[in-house]
Order: C-alpha cells, then structure tokens, then sequence
C-alpha cells in the first residue's frame, strides 16, 4: 500500500515540474494561450470601427475611369484653395433668388420658425453697382453704360416691327421665345425682377445644420427619389424612412434594379444622391455644438457623421453615398472644362462696377480653369445619349424635364436657408448639365461678340461656381473627417 502511495506521489511530482517548465517556455516565448488569441484587439477593433466610413471608400468610380484617391489630391490641393478664395469674391458672394415662392406639389407647411432657419438679405444699398444694374447677360463695363439712345432706337425698331403684326401673333411670337428660352434649361428659374426676388450675400448665410429635419424634410427627399429618378413603386430605396418596413433588406432588390437601367437613368439617380450627400457632409462639419452665453458655436460632429456614413449604421449606403459625391464632382467638373472657352473670350469681365476687383476675379477664374484642363481623367459625357437619334432625343428631353422638377420641388423646403442653398446648388447642377449638352453652341461661339445659341445669366454663372465650389469643399471636409476619426481611437 504504501508503494503505490509513493509511486502516486512520484507521478504527482513529476506533472508539477513538466507544467512548470511547460508554463516557463510559454511565458519566455510569448506564447499567449489559445483563449486569449481569439480576443478581438481592442485599439485595432476600435481603430476599424473609426475608420469604417472610409475602408471601402477607395479605387476606381462607378461609370467612369477615375479613382477616388486621384480627385483627393487635385480637390485638396490645386481646386479647393483656389474656388474658395474665388466664390468670396463680390461677383459670386451676392445671390438673387426669391425665397417665397409657394411650394406647386403639397400645400405649405410654414417656413421654419428655428432662428438659424432665417436668411438675411442684402439691403440694395451693399449690393455693387454693377450687380444690381439688372441686366444680366451683360458682362462687359461698355455693355452696362450703354448709352439710352442706342436702347431707344431698338425700342422703336422693335415697335416698329410689332405694329405689323396682330395681337395673337403677338402672343403667338411671345409664346415661341419663352419656349426656345426654356429648352436648354434644366432647371425653373427665378424670376429676378419679382418683388419677393432678393439679393443674398451667400457669405453672411453660410450652409449649415439649422434644426430643420423630420417628416417635413423626408418629404421633400422622398419625392424628389421616389418620383423623379425613373424608378417604380414597387422597388423601395434602402433607409427610406417613409417606406414601409422591409425586414432585413439590405438594398438588393434596389441595386440590381438601379444596375438594370441605361447608363443615362443610372447617371441621373446617383447626381441626385452624389447631392444629397454633399448637402449631408455641409450639416455634418457646420454643426450647431453650443448656443450657450447668446453666442452659437458651430464646428464638425463626427457622430452625426457617422450616422449618416458609416458602413455598419448604414448597411453599406454609407460608401455608396460618397462614391456618388465623387461622380457628382466628376460631371460637374466636365462641365467647367467643356464652358472655360465661354469665359476666356476677352470681353467677359464679370461686372461689378470695381475695375481692379473685376480684373482679379477674372485672373482667378481662368487660374481654376487652367487646373481643371491639366485633370487628366474627366468623365466622359460622349457615351451619354448616343443611341438612336429620336430615341436619345426623347431620353434627354425626358432627363430634362425630370431634373427641372425636382429644382421646382426646392420651393416645398420649409428652412428658407436650407431653400436658398438647395436652390443654388440645383441650378448649379443644372446648368453644368446645360453646358454637358451645349457643346456644339460652345465650340461655335464667336470671339468678339455675345452668342446668340448660348448663353449664361450671371444667375446661372453664380449657381455654377458656387455649386462647384460646394462639391470641392465637401471633398476637402471629408479629409478633415478622417483626421478626426484617427484622434478619436
């Protein structure tokens, strides 16, 4: 008995100095056990779940050759600095729009009653001389001071010409012009010379978060989606919060059906969410953070951020709605390579009234020009409406009419400051897309003399640039976005 006792202990002892010397080698290796090598990594979780809006937001776009990396580095350091400093400039800081116009699809909801909601337009008096002289397709100092007998003498030729006619063709011509007019526009235009139509300097009403949200802002985007980009009711837009509820669909349905269209269709959904999403970044990075002591403070928020893009919270719409940022910023910076020769004629001086100012704000708008025809991957609009005459004919006009729809829709925007800067930034897509489809008109222009198959009203010069120069700042914030989020870990 008592042998096998010491033998059980000798054992005992035996497995105490191999687990011993087994747990040393371990320690002295480091090998950690199994249980611990499955444990997620906290700072490389936390590093991944930061960096989540951005992991996938990398490579070559969609319907174009071009990849996001390469439009960071032109946006950030050649276009960005320069648009900027361009859209601060008297030409393009005043805006004339008419921010009372009653919405034409629903019966109005009332205009916000949030204090940041409100605009403050400029009184005629800051407004530059040659700004508000009224005439907007004159662009030259020898245009404007035109002298009242030369304007007399076309009054009676016209007259003249008139007297010879009835009065239903009168009203018959009248009806003509207004309809050659219209049918390169993309968009419903103000008219500028309504008493409720105002001048705003665009720099003392920024583009920021106000307050306004809810169903009366779903509304407004849930239209322009469901009713004006080609698709059918019975496919439902992922993170629709005015759809009904869907289960666990995670977008399928929606993307095999949006990759199902033309490319023209295709393009025109994703201008639209490229603009949402640009108009999501602006409200992310002018954040009201405090109203303490009287005084708002206003900065980035990187929670809303991430709500809004992150590919977890957002079931991968998230990289979806950047990618379409880009393309966005693609088409419209097509648009300013294909209008540049429009603007070096040497007789487009941008009228202010300040003669050194004017010829600044030139220099400065040819300097951006020059960087974007040194871009070496623009989109390529060419493959757009290039099928059978009669039907890309039809498909364009259709594509018109669609957009020129939704810039009515911005009149229904309840948040008169979310009004003045959906408008601009629509009318500023809308005409990049009438010079896309103007190219003809543009490569015949005459040197020396106004074109009369095309033209820019300094409404729709204003709305071009600092359309533009939106999509450019949305670029550089999201760089700053991405340096807040490495902070963060």
């Amino acid at each position: 008995m008592w042998r096998v006792t010491l033998q059980a202990l000798g054992v005992l002892l035996l497995a105490w100095f191999f687990g011993n010397f087994v747990l040393g080698w371990f320690q002295q290796n480091n090998v950690k056990p199994q249980t611990q090598h499955s444990e997620k990594h906290p700072s490389r979780d936390s590093d991944s779940q930061d960096q989540s809006c951005f992991c996938q937001l990398t490579g070559v776009l969609d319907d174009c050759f071009c990849d996001v990396e390469s439009i960071d580095v032109f946006n950030n350091f050649k276009i960005y600095p320069r648009i900027k400093k361009l859209t601060e400039k008297d030409y393009f800081r005043y805006y004339r729009v008419n921010l009372k116009r009653p919405c034409p699809f629903w019966p109005d909801d009332g205009h916000c009653a949030i204090k940041d909601c409100h605009v403050e337009p400029c009184p005629e008096s800051k407004i530059p001389v040659g700004i508000k002289s009224g005439n907007y397709n004159k662009y030259s100092q020898a245009a404007n001071t035109m002298s009242d007998m030369t304007e007399c003498e076309q009054a009676k030729e016209l007259g003249a010409i008139n007297s010879t006619l009835s009065n239903q063709s009168k009203e018959a011509f009248a009806d003509w012009a207004r309809h050659d007019d219209a049918q390169d526009h993309f968009c419903e235009l103000d008219d500028e010379t309504s008493p409720d139509a105002e001048y705003v300097d665009l720099l003392l009403n920024p583009e920021r978060f106000t307050g306004y949200k809810g169903p009366s802002a779903w509304r407004v985007w849930n239209s322009i989606y469901e009713e004006n980009c080609f698709k059918p009711r019975s496919v439902y837009r992922p993170l629709n919060p005015l759809a009904p509820s869907r289960g666990d669909d995670d977008g399928e349905g929606f993307y095999n059906w949006l990759e199902g269209l033309c490319l023209e269709k295709r393009v025109f959904y994703r201008l639209i969410s490229g603009l949402h999403s640009s108009i999501n970044i602006h409200l992310c990075a002018e954040y009201l953070l405090d109203e303490g002591w009287g005084r708002s403070v206003w900065g980035p928020n990187v929670q809303e951020f991430r709500r809004r893009f992150d590919t977890a919270e957002t079931k991968g719409e998230g990289t979806r709605r950047l990618k379409n940022l880009y393309f966005l910023y693609l088409i419209e910076l097509r648009a300013l390579y294909k209008v540049a020769p429009y603007f070096e004629r040497a007789f487009i001086n941008l009228y202010t009234g300040n003669t050194q100012q004017d010829g600044a704000t030139k220099d400065l708008l040819l300097q951006v020009f020059n960087e974007i025809k040194a871009f070496p991957m623009h989109f390529d609009e060419k493959s757009m409406f290039a099928g059978h005459k009669m039907e890309a004919k039809t498909l364009k006009e259709e594509f018109r009419l669609h957009f020129k729809n939704i810039s009515r829709i911005m009149d229904c925007v309840g948040c008169s400051k979310c009004r003045l800067w959906g408008k601009l930034q629509t009318q500023g897509l809308g005409t990049a897309l009438k010079i896309l489809f103007s190219e003809k008109e543009i490569q015949n222009l005459p040197e020396h003399s106004p074109s009369k198959g095309f033209q820019l009203t300094r409404q729709e010069i204003v709305a071009l640039l600092n359309g533009f120069g939106r999509l450019s700042t949305s670029i550089h914030q999201l760089h700053h976005f991405r340096l807040l989020l490495k902070e963060k870990r």
